[in-house]
């Protein structure tokens, strides 16, 4: 019997190329840089409110964090790209890998503004870039949701 993509990815879910044991990897890793990248964003507005130069520091430090926990995330997730065909077929595959690159290239610049001195490492540029960063987050994590939950991607059946 041939199965089609269609219906491999309703009846038995695509397996994920990066995982241990029976887990994939991408959806451990992927919640650290999210928290991290929406933790700067409220530092960000804490510190546009208040001046206080500790709030400017937490997005620094947040920004490092989820930047070395993005590329562990983005690893994984290229893998499991790369290793799966039928993951390529879909397009919401291709919109979570673009927009999660632009993620990681918008939080990397979001670093070198913070890297400068408190005011300016904040306002305006540093919280565009962490409010940019946010809602490209929401439209990759809305089709990693997709991926997941209509096509079963990295979802193994016992």
């Amino acid at each position: 019997m041939h199965i089609t993509a269609k219906e491999e990815t309703t009846s038995r879910g695509l397996t994920s190329t990066a995982r241990i044991g029976s887990h994939p990897l991408h959806p451990m890793l992927v919640s650290f840089p999210i928290v991290c990248f929406v933790g700067a964003l409220v530092t960000d507005i804490a510190y546009w409110q208040t001046a206080q130069m500790m709030w400017a520091d937490f997005s620094a430090w947040l920004l490092a964090v989820g930047l070395v926990m993005g590329v562990l995330a983005a690893i994984a997730g290229l893998i499991d790209f790369l290793g799966n065909r039928q993951i390529r077929k879909l397009s919401e595959a291709w919109v979570h890998l673009a927009g999660n690159v632009l993620v990681l290239i918008l939080a990397l610049f979001n670093s070198f503004v913070h890297s400068r001195d408190a005011w300016t490492s904040v306002v305006p540029t540093g919280l565009i870039l962490s409010a940019l960063t946010v809602l490209t987050l929401l439209v990759t994590g809305w089709m990693g949701w997709a991926m997941v939950y209509r096509h079963r991607v990295g979802v193994t059946r016992s």
